[in-house]
């Protein structure tokens, strides 16, 4: 049985297009569904979603987590490992449903994600049966890399930006991610923000918003 996951919708009534947003640990929906604001006007016809995780986090009563984080937390491996094979099933039955709501297929869809929302998305929609239209990961990290190329069951491309001076997750996980990822067969971009710690800069929106008017076939 999975939990329904909460969200705010963004846009037109007859959207054309989706882009669904998953937070980091500690944030809510909320805290990312407001890039739809300056990305709308570069997006014509698309839908946004920004869902909370579905746990409350350890570290911020008033924030979310997709699975806990023991060196953050204390929590346990077996606890983390546990939760993120719950927030998979959540995360995977909320694309199918924005999907059937927005009467879209798979390839009008792309997932943005933030730190843990990033882990999220690289390990959910590889393994889902039909594919998006692409994936865009700031400032996270691929998990268990040694697993997707037996695991992939689609391949869409990925953007993956990330601060060099990011004091969250390491900027080599950047690298790291798009080995593992390109290992696996998949068509890899990146973007360096400079001087940018654990968050997104202006050139990374721009870089992020470049990639989905592309796969989403936005462009002029």
């Amino acid at each position: 049985m999975t939990r329904a996951l909460k969200s705010e919708r963004r846009g037109p009534a007859d959207a054309d297009a989706v882009v669904v947003f998953l937070h980091g640990y500690g944030a809510d929906g909320a805290d990312l569904l407001g890039l739809a604001e300056p990305l709308t006007p570069h997006l014509p016809g698309t839908a946004f979603y920004s869902p909370d995780a579905p746990e409350p986090c350890r570290n911020n009563p008033f924030g979310r987590q997709w699975f806990p984080i023991p060196w953050l937390d204390g929590s346990t491996e077996a606890e983390a490992r546990a939760s993120m094979g719950e927030s998979i099933r959540d995360l995977d039955a909320f694309l199918n449903r924005v999907l059937r709501d927005e009467g879209l297929d798979a390839d009008r869809m792309a997932v943005v994600g933030f730190s843990q929302g990033t882990m999220m998305a690289l390990h959910v929609v590889p393994r889902r049966d039909e594919a998006v239209a692409g994936i865009v990961g700031f400032s996270g990290r691929l998990l268990a890399p040694e697993t997707l190329a037996a695991e992939a069951q689609v391949k869409p491309p990925v953007m993956l930006i990330h601060g060099d001076q990011d004091e969250m997750v390491p900027f080599a996980d950047m690298r790291l991610a798009a080995e593992g990822l390109t290992a696996a067969g998949f068509t890899v971009y990146g973007h360096v923000m400079e001087g940018t710690g654990h968050g997104i800069a202006p050139d990374g929106l721009g870089a992020a918003l470049a990639f989905l008017r592309k796969v989403l076939k936005k462009e002029d």
